[in-house]
């Protein structure tokens, strides 16, 4: 549904010092039937210095009030502003956008989700979704930090069982997700990651040499989000019908996908 909305702001908070989660409320009229996990949308600041919005993927979705929350790092001028938004405040809103998740070739398997960093809060929904009327067998999370700030963790022990993984050693497995997954001997028929890059490769990876599927979601900057502006591509194995080229752009043929179809290394 690649439309602008007036949302309306019902919960800003810090988590940590730079992680801020904002909870947006549709108008009834317009809410959306369905969110997958792994979908995004692009949040405008207000701010006419910076006219395109800032893509921020899903933390969770509540069907019942209508409300979308978004849990993010903020990292620059836009991110600061979208925290500066207090509850009553008017916020418009661009979505929902891009791909999620393929929640039919995961129903009935042993899901292990796999969340770095930022790549931490769209594994909510996930795990949400997988555990709802036993969609999914067994449902397993290794989130990873920089450090003991374990945001979320809350959020995702009341869904399903999880494991941290921190990059100084201070809570968990001492590395990353994949050290955490080595350490505990977990096994799983499926992989849904997503986190930055080089995670993602060595997710890849280890989903090859362990002959198991997986399915990840491309972190990206991106300029109009819905795919126009080609801005946001990664190569793939097949020729995109869009471009015609071995490019697929993150934003709308993603940011989920088979890790077999693209090429990250």
């Amino acid at each position: 549904m690649k439309k602008k909305t007036r949302m309306t702001v019902v919960d800003s908070r810090m988590l940590t010092p730079e992680i801020c989660s904002l909870t947006l409320r549709y108008p009834q009229e317009d809410a959306p039937d369905k969110v997958l996990p792994g979908q995004f949308a692009g949040l405008y600041t207000g701010d006419a210095s910076m006219l395109l919005p800032r893509p921020i993927s899903i933390c969770r979705w509540d069907t019942e009030r209508k409300e979308l929350r978004f849990v993010f790092r903020i990292a620059g001028k836009g991110t600061r502003a979208l925290a500066g938004f207090g509850p009553g405040c008017a916020m418009d809103m661009l979505g929902i956008l891009g791909n999620g998740y393929p929640m039919e070739k995961l129903a009935g398997k042993r899901v292990l989700l796999l969340g770095g960093g930022i790549g931490v809060p769209p594994m909510l929904e996930l795990a949400a979704q997988l555990t709802e009327n036993g969609a999914a067998q067994e449902v397993t999370a290794v989130l990873g930090y920089r450090d003991g700030t374990l945001f979320l963790y809350d959020d995702f022990e009341k869904i399903c069982r999880v494991l941290t993984a921190t990059e100084d050693g201070s809570a968990g497995t001492a590395g990353n997700v994949l050290d955490a997954v080595r350490a505990h001997s977990l096994t799983a028929d499926v992989i849904c990651a997503c986190g930055p890059l080089p995670m993602l490769r060595a997710v890849k990876a280890y989903a090859q040499e362990h002959g198991m599927q997986a399915f990840i979601s491309l972190e990206e900057r991106m300029a109009c989000g819905v795919g126009a502006c080609l801005g946001c591509v990664t190569p793939t194995k097949e020729v995109d019908a869009h471009s015609h080229v071995r490019n697929a752009r993150i934003c709308t043929e993603g940011p989920v996908f088979d890790a077999r179809e693209v090429e990250i290394g």
